[in-house]
């Protein structure tokens, strides 16, 4: 009797089998023999694979794109600081390394700024710049620029200034008591923070009572702050508008070993939370995290619709 299997002939092979005897295939991989060549339907996944890379590529950048844009406006945005106004607290002084800040927006969506806070915000159009700002050539600078602020390595806008609330909406202010202290509705403040080398004549200011909806800010190192006080002869009596903070920066993240959150006092001896000058609604550590969880929940949507999309077509299959 024939040993050969009817129908079909010893010399062929069905498709996808290797026609190598058993081991020749591994031998080649272990370089002791003849690579195996890749077959068709390996090329084609390859060429599949980089298409797929190539096409996804724009879609992947513009996402990126529009994330940033909506992290930026509405949740947290980076902020290099180039003036010596907030020094110590912040380091921006000539011949210092300038920090760069995280500023949160989330805490003023439930509330407004409170004393103590360090806020970033535009300034009026009486105040004066503090720092100089060469404008963008063309549309390629401009873009550079804008994403270099929007991560804090560019200096800000020749408006955005950043300061500490001294007294909100209501309150009077002035200098000085007897021991050279601002007081807040004749309370003196309490402010370890502050970097003075002034006498104490050329403190003085005021009473100026802060409008409604808008609020009075100093700068910590007071000798060398263009604030509120150095523009109480303008239209707003050297006040700022709520509407124009644009958040509270919340975190030093460099220079590396100066990292660390960015503390708001209770300047005005205001300690239980809700009562006037008591800290804002959402300003604590679960504020500083929200943009965080938002930014992770905005990104969980795209990525499990890929991993579907890849599950239900599978590896590209030859025809």
């Amino acid at each position: 009797m024939s040993s050969d299997r009817p129908g079909r002939p010893a010399d062929v092979v069905p498709e996808g089998e290797d026609p190598r005897p058993a081991g020749a295939s591994a031998q080649g991989e272990a370089g002791t023999g003849p690579a195996r060549a890749p077959s068709r339907r390996e090329r084609r996944r390859r060429r599949d694979h980089k298409g797929s890379l190539l096409r996804e590529l724009p879609v992947l950048l513009l996402v990126a794109f529009v994330l940033a844009l909506v992290v930026k406006t509405f949740l947290v945005q980076a902020f290099f600081i180039p003036s010596g106004s907030m020094e110590r607290t912040l380091h921006g002084c000539p011949g210092c390394t300038g920090d760069r800040v995280l500023v949160n927006k989330v805490p003023y969506w439930f509330g407004e700024p409170e004393p103590g806070d360090i806020v970033v915000f535009k300034g009026p159009d009486t105040w004066s710049p503090e720092v100089d700002v060469a404008e963008p050539s063309n549309r390629v600078t401009g873009a550079l620029l804008w994403l270099g602020r929007a991560i804090g390595v560019a200096p800000p806008s020749e408006d955005d200034f950043v300061k500490r609330v001294i007294a909100t909406g209501g309150q009077t202010v002035q200098c000085c008591d007897a021991e050279g202290r601002v007081t807040v509705d004749d309370r003196p403040l309490d402010e370890p923070y502050i970097y003075e080398n002034t006498p104490l004549e050329s403190r003085a200011f005021g009473p100026v009572t802060v409008p409604e909806g808008r609020l009075w800010v100093m700068g910590d190192h007071r000798s060398a702050s263009a604030d509120s006080k150095a523009h109480m002869g303008d239209k707003y009596s050297g006040t700022i508008a709520v509407d124009d903070v644009i958040g509270k920066a919340a975190l030093i993240v460099w220079p590396l070993d100066r990292i660390g959150v960015l503390h708001a006092p209770d300047i005005q001896g205001v300690e239980a939370s809700g009562l006037p000058g008591g800290p804002a609604p959402g300003s604590g550590a679960s504020a500083v995290a929200a943009p965080y969880a938002l930014g992770l929940v905005g990104a969980l949507p795209p990525t499990a619709v890929r991993r579907r999309r890849q599950r239900r077509t599978g590896p590209a299959d030859a025809p």
